[in-house]
């Protein structure tokens, strides 16, 4: 017999507890069976060892050589009895409620969007784009006269210098560059030419340059006539083909592209610029408001009064492809009847909240409209949403419908888009629209009503909401124009003979790209408003 070390008392061979006190003895099963087989000998020395020394309050060593708290059970009932006294005091105090309710749900939201669907941007990115248009004179000797837009700095407002005025009289340059336009170069059978950024100075169709094959460049500026440019600035392209001859431009520009974000949401990366100053449900303005922002603006020539905009003329006329009538229709009744149901969906007291219509209309024509690729000409919006399929012109032609219900600016940009790995591009058209802001956020940043406003781009099927990415390349953002003379233009930007095949233009990434900052993540989810 031994004798525990705690409490004196007897023990017996083999014993890891001692069956009085309850304490752990020392001894291991290796210890006791040399004990036991001691003790059948007649010679066992059955006294015990104390344990060792706790290593903290209330933990002990197990007789396996592991440390246990036999406390822990104690700590749990208390941590427990405090939980239920914290529960009760929050659902008896309202502003505690309240307070914890919404962390609760910005924790909810945060996982759940972990675990949606998400497309990824880089958040900076360098590289070159190039577009390739080549052309073959199948049916004798012809001509070819293309237009080729230059692309120019994109600032976060309104696309040019901005300053915004203070109603002390202090005025704040608006510096955040989305785009810029590093280098352009044209290259015709090998020959490449350098462009001068904005196409300044100018060269006539005088003082042109000629290729070794005869194909005349150029670049005159804005001006009525073939010899200059009918959209904006712009390198003009005659190429002198004789039959069955053929030949390729290759129109480089190089960018630094950067991510920007209008839209004030958590969901936002803060790495990205522009949120801070950003719109969101709690300081947007009215649909009254939109003509109290940017009165004298051009913005307000997408304001017409019956709501319609480009008039694409009678089918066939303008172009064989052409189905006619209005791309933005904000009265026909398909339109009129989708907004209705938008405007029924808005939280109480949000039925005339700008943004809060304008984003509930994005997620709208999510839910409603399927992304289809390759149609010829695009529908009128109209059109897109009552087959609930659409290509990137007409889910913006769409957009921009319902927003003209309710009087919201929006106009096109144009350009090219490519992915993460900026390999394949596809030619691609997107929306910006005008968002006023509450005139009583802008008396507390005291900014001029006039000036206080947002100006943003959104793509619809690439969920783009109020945000550019570097991989969408800006090579024309549309300028009023109630005609419909300048778009009209863009969308027919070669002249040729009947003898000449072209073929339609193709964009690639002329060497590598190089992305800095890393990558953001934008979940396919839609807004809640509430």
């Amino acid at each position: 017999m031994g004798s525990c070390p705690y409490c004196q008392s007897v023990t017996y061979p083999g014993d890891t507890i001692c069956y009085s006190c309850g304490r752990v003895l020392a001894n291991t099963r290796s210890k006791t069976f040399a004990m036991e087989q001691q003790f059948n000998q007649g010679s066992a020395d059955t006294t015990y060892k104390m344990t060792n020394r706790p290593t903290g309050r209330g933990v002990i060593q197990t007789h396996t050589g592991r440390s246990k708290n036999i406390m822990k059970r104690t700590r749990n009932k208390s941590r427990m009895i405090v939980m239920v006294f914290f529960i009760a005091f929050v659902f008896t105090s309202p502003a505690v409620q309240e307070m914890s309710l919404a962390k609760f749900a910005s924790i909810k939201e945060t996982v759940m969007l972990q675990a949606m669907p998400a497309r990824e941007y880089p958040l900076e990115t360098e590289y070159t784009v190039s577009k390739t248009i080549s052309a073959e004179a199948v049916g004798g000797d012809g001509t070819l006269l293309e237009n080729l837009i230059v692309p120019s700095d994109v600032l976060s407002l309104d696309g040019s210098p901005t300053m915004f005025s203070y109603t002390d009289g202090t005025e704040s340059v608006d510096s955040s560059t989305l785009q810029k336009i590093n280098k352009i170069t044209i290259k015709i059978d090998q020959e490449e030419f350098n462009v001068p950024l904005n196409a300044l100075p100018v060269k006539s169709v005088a003082d042109k340059l000629v290729t070794t094959n005869g194909h005349e460049i150029w670049w005159p500026g804005y001006g009525t006539g073939n010899d200059y440019c009918s959209v904006s600035s712009c390198v003009k392209v005659k190429l002198n083909l004789q039959y069955g001859e053929t030949s390729t431009i290759v129109y480089k520009v190089s960018l630094t592209s950067t991510a920007y974000s209008w839209w004030d949401n958590g969901r936002v990366d803060s790495r990205i610029d522009g949120s801070d100053m950003g719109i969101s449900v709690e300081n947007s303005g009215t649909f009254d408001d939109v003509i109290q922002r940017d009165v004298s603006g051009e913005s307000q020539t997408y304001l017409t009064p019956n709501k319609k905009w480009y008039d694409a003329g009678t089918p066939g006329v303008m172009d064989s492809r052409s189905q006619g009538g209005w791309r933005v229709n904000g009265q026909d009744d398909t339109i009129t009847t989708a907004s209705n149901i938008i405007s029924q969906s808005l939280p109480e007291g949000e039925s005339e909240n700008a943004y809060a219509y304008a984003r509930a209309a994005f997620d709208y024509m999510h839910k409603h409209v399927e992304y289809v690729k390759g149609i010829d000409f695009p529908r009128s919006g109209p059109e897109c949403l009552s087959s609930g399929m659409g290509d990137c012109d007409e889910q913006t032609n769409a957009f921009l419908s319902l927003l003209r219900v309710k009087g919201l600016p929006g106009w096109y940009a144009f350009g090219a888009l490519t992915g993460l790995d900026f390999e394949e591009w596809e030619a691609h058209a997107w929306g910006y629209i005008q968002l006023p802001l509450s005139e009583e956020y802008c008396n507390e940043n005291k900014i001029v009503l006039d000036e206080c406003y947002v100006q943003g781009s959104v793509d619809v099927n690439n969920n783009r909401w109020l945000l550019h990415t570097p991989t969408a390349y800006i090579a024309w953002i549309e300028q009023p124009d109630p005609s419909g003379d300048l778009l009209n233009a863009y969308f027919h930007p070669s002249l040729s003979s009947s003898t000449i095949k072209r073929l339609p233009p193709m964009y690639t990434t002329d060497g590598d790209h190089d992305s800095k900052g890393g990558v953001f993540r934008v979940p396919v989810v839609a807004e809640n408003l509430g």
